[in-house]
This record gives C-alpha cells, structure tokens and sequence, in this order.
C-alpha cells in the first residue's frame, strides 16, 4: 500500500495545481490584447475571489474533513466551517468595498442589487467547501477500498500458501506408504523408488514455491511420479499415459495441481486380484487451456483403509477457486456402470 501512495500523491498534487493555475489564470483571457502593458492592480482584485475559494477549499481538505468528518464529528464540522466561511466571506468583501470604484448614477441603475453579488459570493464558498469536502472524503473512500482489495489478495495468499503446506505433507504421507509397502517384498524396488521420490521432493521444495510453473516442469513432475507409482504395481494392472502438446513454456499452471487427481487414480483404481487399469491425459488448446483426463477402475478403499484419507480432492477444489475463479470446468465422479471413475479437469490459463 506504501508503494501505492507514493505513485498517487504526485498525480493528485499534479492535477491539484493545474485546477487552481486554470482558475487563476482565467481572468486573463478578459484583458484587452490592444493594451501593451497587463493591469496587475485590476488582475489581483480579480484574483480575490478564487483566492478565497481556494483558502475555504484547503481549509477543508487538509484540515476540516480529516479532524471533524472522519472522526463522525458533524456537529463541530459545520460549526468550523460557518466561522471558516463567515470570516473568508467577511474579509473578502471589506477588500472588494476598499477597491472599488464608485459607478456614475446613470449605470448604477443598470447594476443588478448589491444583494446579489453577496448571496453569489456565499454560495460559491459553500460550493468550494463542499467540493473539497467531496474530494477528500471521495479519496479516502477509494484508499479504503484499495486496503481492502489488497487485504482479501494477502488471506487469498496465506490460504494458497496454508494449501501448500498441507498437500506437501499429504503427498509425502502417501508416496513414502508405497515405499514401506515395497521394502516388505522387493527392496531393490525399494531404492529405485527412493531415487525417484527424490526428483519429486526437488520440485516440491523448489519448484513449488512461486503461484505458477511452465507446464513442462509440472508434466515432468507427474511423469516422475507416475514411474515411481509403476514400480510397486502388479501385473494385472495397466497404465496408460498420454501428454500431448505439453512441451510449451508459454504456458503457466499451478504446481500440485494434478498431483491429487493422480494419486487418487493410484488409490482407487487398483486391486491386487482384479483386472485394474489407468489412463491418464494431459493436453492443451491453442487457446491455452489445459486439460487433464483420468480414467481408472473403481476400486474403492474400505472404511479401515486411511492412506491418502480424501483430503487432497478437497484441497484441490480451494486451489481451482482461489486460483482460478470461473476459469475450470471439472467433472469427476463414477460412470453409469459403476465400474469407472472418471475425472476431467479443464483449466483456462492466460
């Protein structure tokens, strides 16, 4: 907000001066070109009204409005500015009467009443405290809304971030489960998938701290993790895995968006006697959207089993919305047969 401030106080004293030069370089324009010499005696009696309209403005923008009407004191504000105007308007027209000139008989009935002229000199005054009542007030308002704006960006950032460091240790729970389940039967298997979960730990503790990453480095994470997945499978399991088109730098996706899709792929669509298979997509579009389609068998876990617990589909759908409001279609959930469980998530990036 500081960096906000600083870039908006030269404009606003920049349009402040060039309003008030107008105003009082205005009177100029009525001088005779045919005179060589300007009268500046006749130019400052001229400028005593703007003068007066500009004391009454900054009377109330600088000191006024803040001291009385941003503390809900009505009551002193009008008080202050009835004494404020009042000796402005006074000390206005004991100049005007000291300056001017009398007029002959025969035009002064041609003037309309001196009355006029007062009730004219008040109400621009009122005007002009009114006007910088209005400008302070109106700006002070947009600073507020501009707080809050960048409020809601910052709880919008901590929850991002509370996100990440909840899908982390998620992630990890699940991925070091199939380890320990290989060490029991193949420990070969074992340190080749310890070799693997160390490239996904790199992009995890690296990778995965700025909003978004190319698509490339996400696809190269999730082809990682799907070969560590492979290692521990049976034999009646097939994988099928497709990523067309994702080679492209142009295009910026939020890490550890797919992860949990994946993993609940791995979760629910493999039995250890069944037939079981997964296909898993990821495409773009010329336009840039990113889509990723999963299709796996529907295997699901009994109540005893906790691995993964269902906390990472939750904490995707948060992501989607902080990160990608209006922009996603996803449907998932089980086919007519019940034997498929299918998940399509469709990303508009920019």
């Amino acid at each position: 907000m500081k960096n906000l401030n600083n870039k908006r106080e030269p404009l606003e004293l920049t349009i402040h001066i060039v309003s008030w030069l107008l105003i009082f370089l205005f009177p100029l324009v009525f001088f005779d070109r045919n005179i060589n010499n300007i009268n500046w005696q006749q130019y400052i009696n001229h400028s005593v009204v703007p003068i007066a309209l500009f004391v009454v403005f900054y009377m109330n923008y600088l000191w006024l409005v803040p001291k009385y009407l941003f503390k809900n004191n009505v009551k002193g504000y009008i008080i202050s500015n009835v004494i404020v105007i009042g000796t402005v308007y006074l000390i206005l027209h004991l100049w005007l009467e000291s300056v001017s000139v009398p007029l002959p008989p025969r035009a002064r009935r041609y003037m309309p009443p001196i009355w006029i002229f007062y009730l004219r000199d008040i109400i621009l005054l009122i005007f002009s405290a009114g006007l910088g009542a209005a400008i302070k007030t109106s700006l002070r308002w947009r600073q507020a809304e501009k707080r809050l704006v960048e409020s809601e960006r910052e709880k919008s950032e901590m929850e991002l971030m509370n996100l990440k460091n909840q899908l982390n240790p998620h992630f990890l729970l699940n991925t070091l489960n199939n380890i320990y389940a290989l060490i029991a039967f193949n420990s070969d298997k074992a340190q080749e998938a310890v070799q693997e979960l160390s490239k996904l730990l790199r992009h995890v503790l690296y990778d995965n701290q700025t909003t978004f990453v190319p698509l490339e480095k996400e696809v190269e994470f999730l082809s990682n993790y799907i070969a560590l997945m492979k290692i521990r499978l049976p034999k009646n399991v097939t994988v099928d895995v497709n990523f067309e088109d994702v080679n492209r730098k142009d295009i910026l996706i939020a890490p550890l968006i797919f992860i949990s899709l994946i993993e609940n792929a791995f979760k629910h669509g493999i039995s250890p006697v069944e037939d079981s298979s997964i296909n898993i997509s990821v495409s773009t579009s010329i336009t840039g959207e990113v889509v990723c389609d999963i299709q796996n068998s529907n295997h699901p876990k009994n109540e005893h089993d906790k691995s993964g617990s269902g906390i990472g589909l939750e904490q995707v759908r948060k992501r989607l919305e902080l990160l990608y409001p209006g922009k996603y279609i996803w449907n998932n959930g089980v086919v007519e047969d019940g034997k498929t469980y299918k998940s399509t998530l469709v990303i508009k990036t920019e």
